[in-house]
């Protein structure tokens, strides 16, 4: 509570940013609350995420969280990639107890995701000579005290009612819209309106709808920047280019390795190569899913189908009718499991296809392949989403003539492709587009999730073509509201 000001006591919020600033992932915020009649503040968080760049697991993860995790009465996840939600079962086990909200589709994915990401952390804490994060209690934990809600249903915490809106990124992403009615004594304050805007989503994307905008009052939002200083070129012609990718590859007798995020992008190749292989545009050559998490998060999609656009739903039973494949399924497409099955991909002479993760090479199967097929002139590696600052996705990205895979020194001889129009992330001309939708009543805007350069050049655009307030925040900084 602040002092008295012409008599009146004024009572704010205070927004504090414990990650997501300088860097595109480890997104954690805490809102508390203005103190109530009782003098008592109450803090909700949004997201929990792990910080990603040169290793899976970065040494911040490893770090104590810099609150107390009892005091958080509630957690809002905005969607289930690991930089949003990888950090919540440490929060539970460093004591959280409250509930924690999504989108149903959000609450499935995100479980898969956390056993997936769980033994890999493992790993990593082995290697850093560290204790792992957590466990599989720690995310059973987690699990009980997951609840889903629906777009648009309203729920109240406390002095906060929460609201959910399509996102556009991936399926179940969602847009957090926070409103408050302050209560302090003596202050005559009205509603608080604060939006959080995740990560939003790249327009026109397949398979979901399209990104939610936002016409009525808000006076604070926190928006992404992981595009905030580039424009996706190209988008319409992302099948154009993947056939085109493919083609190639298959004339020229390689592989073509896509390095690829199990969530969201892995559906939109499937989705895009049933139609190229339908329309017979490509050629029928072996397509290889060689990630456990990828088909597994296939089949949660098949659950959820009520968040797909309606072109999709009307074309996914055609597909059906027409020859029993739905349109995340064709023939010649083979998913591999286990290890071993991993390993026969190799016996299976090129040109093929081989999709894998992790999305920026630093971990997972696609490694090997990587290993075996970057030194092939004839060979492609594809890349179809972002590569962070110190990943080997970037390094090969930005045109490395060798990499340290597995300790072994890799010449890259395969040729580099990049269809940015793949990206799930909306780019600049979109994030100011969604923005601007609120610009009549935004007091201030806060750029996080990006790039220092990235958030930097957003935040010059959102002054030049608003003239709106708006600040690139520090580590740990907080402001009040």
């Amino acid at each position: 509570m602040r002092p008295a000001e012409n008599g009146v006591i004024l009572s704010v919020m205070k927004l504090t940013f414990y990650g997501g600033t300088g860097e595109a992932t480890g997104s954690n915020y805490v809102l508390e609350s203005a103190p109530g009649a009782d003098g008592k503040t109450m803090k909700i968080m949004i997201d929990c995420g792990l910080h990603q760049g040169g290793h899976y697991a970065e040494r911040e993860n490893f770090e104590p969280f810099p609150y107390d995790a009892k005091s958080i009465s509630a957690v809002f996840i905005t969607h289930s990639h690991l930089d949003h939600i990888g950090r919540l079962p440490s929060l539970v086990r460093a004591g959280f107890n409250g509930k924690i909200y999504s989108t149903g589709a959000t609450k499935d994915f995100a479980e898969l995701m956390l056993i997936d990401s769980e033994h890999l952390l493992m790993k990593e804490a082995e290697r850093e000579g560290k204790m792992p994060l957590y466990n599989n209690d720690d995310i059973a934990h987690v699990r009980s005290l997951w609840e889903g809600l629906n777009y648009h249903e309203q729920i109240v915490v406390g002095p906060f009612k929460i609201e959910l809106l399509d996102a556009g990124h991936i399926l179940g992403s969602a847009i957090i819209k926070i409103q408050t009615v302050e209560g302090g004594a003596g202050n005559n304050a009205g509603p608080k309106t604060i939006v959080f805007s995740g990560d939003l989503g790249n327009f026109p994307a397949p398979i979901i709808k399209p990104t939610e905008m936002i016409d009525t009052p808000v006076d604070y939002c926190v928006i992404e920047s992981t595009y905030g200083d580039r424009i996706h070129e190209n988008v319409d012609k992302r099948k154009e280019q993947l056939e085109n990718a493919i083609l190639e590859t298959v004339k020229a007798g390689g592989t073509l390795m896509i390095p690829t995020f199990a969530m969201e992008r892995t559906q939109e190749l499937l989705y895009h190569l049933h139609q190229l292989f339908e329309a017979k545009q490509i050629p029928r050559v072996p397509v290889f899913i060689d990630s456990p998490l990828a088909i597994k998060l296939t089949e949660v999609y098949k659950k959820h189908e009520s968040y797909f656009n309606a072109a999709t739903r009307a074309e996914d039973s055609q597909a059906i009718a027409r020859n029993g494949d739905d349109i995340l399924n064709f023939p010649g497409l083979r998913l591999t499991l286990t290890t071993e099955q991993s390993k026969e991909i190799n016996e299976v002479p090129p040109p093929k296809v081989v999709i894998a993760g992790s999305g920026m090479s630093n971990g997972g199967r696609i490694l090997h392949h990587e290993q075996r097929y970057l030194p092939d002139p004839k060979s492609m590696i594809l890349f179809v989403g972002y590569q962070a600052v110190g990943s080997l996705g970037r390094e090969v990205l930005e045109g490395a003539k060798e990499v340290k895979i597995f300790g072994e020194t890799i010449p890259v001889r395969a040729k580099v492709v990049n269809i940015p129009g793949y990206s799930a992330h909306a780019d600049q001309p979109h994030l100011l587009e969604w923005l601007g939708h609120m610009r009549a009543t935004l007091k201030k805007v806060f750029i996080v999730q990006g790039e220092q350069q990235s958030s930097e050049v957003l935040g010059q655009k959102i002054t030049e073509q608003f003239g709106l307030a708006n600040e690139v925040p520090t580590r740990n900084e907080s402001v009040e509201l």
